[in-house]
């Protein structure tokens, strides 16, 4: 019985000499202010002044959650009782995964940003956020503090894209006349309108539901007395590649007629007494050039407030 309790002391001495070993965490850390990261961090806080992110600190009314260096990272005092290390910082960007930096930026960012679309986006289903595009710290650009050039850092990964772009008859991205967010959203776009609501991805629509390339092309827009339904349904990209083509007017074929003739070849249980959409007549001998293009006549083709056949 002795022999019991003596073994038993023992056990209670090993276990208190390793509790005292463990060293004593804070239960909750503290925001201490980013005055005193600018101790150890200068290099960054000495620009930070230029940052859309300062003017949490220069208000001076945010709530300390919510300002400066711990708006972001959490509060740092954790990290400053150990003198420093990323593991003691609460929201280290480059430890944390992909869906947690996502959460922390949508914190402020939610009322600028769809939080639904971004989330359903095919950039975060690819584990890529904010920090893949942005440069908090040390932006290379003026505005909204990317991590390069726009066009650099779509073209980072979509190379397909970079190629149509270099073809003879292209949108001029690479000059600078336009950028890819004139047309696409990179936090995600809600779904489209037009082509079965599935394609294209992340393409921000114009006013009223519509292509973003109404906003330039606003003679295509309408409303037409008479429409055409190929246009209004499937969308500008039935009959144009968006980005390049080796086809003048970015056209998806070389030769007119045939692209027409993807549609309007009678097939199909629809149309005027079900005999599908309209075929050619039988004079337009389509082996003769002036036939093989049907914008010559039909110069109306996106639609026509005078005539169905799209005439004038």
């Amino acid at each position: 019985m002795r022999g019991v309790r003596y073994i038993g002391a023992m056990r209670l001495g090993v276990y208190a000499i390793a509790l005292c070993a463990v060293p004593a965490l804070s239960l909750a850390a503290d925001y201490v202010g980013s005055e005193v990261c600018r101790t150890c961090h200068s290099d960054i806080w000495t620009p930070f002044y230029r940052n859309p992110h300062y003017k949490s600190i220069a208000s001076g009314k945010a709530k300390p959650e919510n300002t400066g260096c711990e708006g972001c990272h959490g509060p740092g005092s954790d990290h400053v009782a150990a003198g420093g290390g990323s593991d003691t910082i609460p929201v280290a960007f480059s430890l944390i995964p992909p869906e947690k930096v996502l959460d922390t930026c949508l914190r402020c960012h939610s009322q600028t940003i769809s939080r639904s679309n971004i989330r359903r986006s095919v950039h975060t289903d690819n584990n890529i956020v904010c920090t893949n595009c942005h440069s908090i710290h040390r932006s290379q650009t003026p505005k909204f503090l990317l991590a390069r050039k726009q066009i650099d850092l779509c073209y980072g990964c979509h190379t397909t894209v970079r190629a149509q772009f270099s073809m003879p008859f292209k949108h001029r991205v690479n000059e600078g006349v336009m950028q890819c967010t004139d047309c696409h959203n990179p936090h995600g776009a809600s779904a489209p309108t037009w082509r079965m609501a599935d394609r294209p991805r992340m393409v921000d629509q114009a006013e009223g539901n519509e292509e973003p390339c109404l906003k330039c092309h606003v003679d295509k827009r309408g409303p037409f007395v008479f429409e055409h339904v190929g246009v209004r349904v499937d969308g500008c990209e039935a009959c144009h590649y968006p980005h390049g083509s080796t086809n003048t007017r970015l056209l998806r074929r070389p030769v007119v007629f045939t692209l027409c003739l993807e549609c309007h070849n009678g097939f199909g249980n629809f149309g005027p007494n079900n005999s599908g959409i309209t075929q050619p007549q039988a004079t337009h001998n389509l082996a003769l050039p002036r036939f093989q293009n049907c914008t010559t006549c039909h110069v109306r083709i996106h639609g026509s407030n005078a005539d169905s056949f799209f005439f004038r």
